[in-house]
């Protein structure tokens, strides 16, 4: 595994390398600048990213959401005060852990297994919502279709449906596809739907 540290403090950073300590198997690199912080995680690849912020400025906070809504990783961020509002803000940038005075070296590990936890949650839920969208989507497209071929040959929704089925299987293609290229070819003639 290879974790991130992010912190400008070298002192607070060694708080969090002491809490890996335990774990085999695990690369730690420690970033202390700001500048270019993107560019260095990319480099880094990471699993999973710490952030320890002490008690940053509402600019510094945002810095640190642009990276974190730049990652698909799980997150676990640190700070000694927080308020509702840069709460909310952490978790629309897609931290998955938001700690307020809790850096201590017996707390990381648990803390790490619970940013993983939440952060492979969301991914799952995040993945089912896509699912849903685009079979939504799908399904949007299989009924103008339809409509396209109920008004255009005067074809009962049955048999509407039916004609692209057999198309779908005759060509060895989705549904989905028929209905799209049936969409897509009446909008070039010159269709309204």
């Amino acid at each position: 595994m290879r974790i991130a540290i992010i912190d400008e403090s070298a002192a607070r950073a060694s708080v969090i390398q002491e809490g890996l300590v335990a774990l085999e198997d695990c690369e730690i690199f420690v970033v202390t600048g700001r500048h270019g912080l993107v560019a260095r995680i990319g480099e880094i690849a990471p699993d999973i990213v710490l952030m320890d912020l002490g008690n940053p400025s509402r600019d510094v906070l945002e810095e640190y959401f642009v990276v974190s809504r730049a990652l698909a990783r799980p997150i676990a961020m640190f700070v000694d005060e927080s308020d509702a509002e840069s709460i909310a803000a952490s978790v629309d940038a897609g931290v998955s852990a938001y700690v307020v005075d809790g850096l201590s070296a017996h707390r990381i590990r648990p803390l790490l297994d619970l940013a993983v936890r939440r952060f492979n949650a969301f991914a799952r839920l995040q993945s089912d919502l896509d699912d849903a969208k685009g079979k939504l989507a799908e399904r949007d497209t299989i009924d103008k279709a339809k409509r396209i071929l109920m008004d255009s040959r005067g074809l009962p929704e049955p048999k509407a449906y039916a004609e692209i089925r057999s198309a779908a299987m005759s060509q060895g293609k989705r549904i989905a596809d028929i209905a799209e290229a049936i969409v897509t070819a009446h909008g070039l003639l010159g269709g309204t739907r």
